[in-house]
């Protein structure tokens, strides 16, 4: 959401893309239906992938649990595997289509849990490819991947909703929600989101 938020006040014209991947997570469709509306998207595309068919990950296998003692560290089970390159590669192809040179991700790659496809490294290697890979490439165009939370606690992320006067009850972030959808509190991804919060000082509004 922040990521949209900030490439609206840029003054870029939205074109929101969520993956279904069938992951364990799906309340957080909804969710980005909400969040496309709020940041007035001129289309937003919902594409079906079902990633379970590969498995590897706690979010994409149910035999693999998510974890629920803190974040460690190394690379956890909830890591999709190639994830962002995937979710990249569809934005590139879209991008291309409508004409936008622009495409902007929310990886961060301080306050995170260990995901390599969110490294500043990974970011460079995948714009670099997408000159080479698309026909606007080969006719001198680039592809901009902007990453603007990439260096950013999950502190300040939460700073810049509330300065964006974003509504973050409209977003997700729990890895396992329970069946009452409820965020589970002990997941990483709650972890993280609640030690973002208190240390900003502000009320996560989902939670109310």
């Amino acid at each position: 959401m922040v990521a949209g938020g900030l490439a609206r006040a840029a003054g870029h014209a939205i074109y929101a893309l969520t993956i279904d991947y069938n992951q364990r997570h799906r309340i957080e469709l909804d969710s980005a239906v909400r969040v496309a509306a709020m940041l007035g998207a001129e289309r937003h595309v919902v594409m079906p992938l079902d990633l379970t068919r590969f498995g590897g990950s706690a979010l994409t296998d149910d035999s693999i649990s998510v974890p629920k003692n803190g974040v460690a560290p190394g690379i956890p089970v909830t890591y999709v595997p190639a994830r962002n390159t995937i979710f990249l590669s569809l934005a590139l192809g879209w991008a291309e289509a409508v004409g936008a040179r622009d495409i902007f991700i929310g990886v961060n790659a301080l306050d995170y849990s260990g995901y390599p496809d969110c490294r500043p490294g990974f970011i460079s290697a995948f714009e670099a490819m997408a000159a080479q890979a698309t026909a606007a490439g080969d006719g001198g165009g680039t592809f901009t991947i902007h990453t603007p939370l990439i260096t950013m606690t999950k502190a300040q992320i939460a700073s810049e909703a509330a300065r964006l006067k974003l509504d973050v009850s409209q977003t997700w972030s729990c890895y396992d929600p329970p069946a009452n959808g409820k965020p589970c509190g002990a997941c990483d991804s709650c972890r993280l989101r609640a030690k973002g919060f208190d240390e900003a000082g502000l009320i996560d509004t989902l939670l109310r």
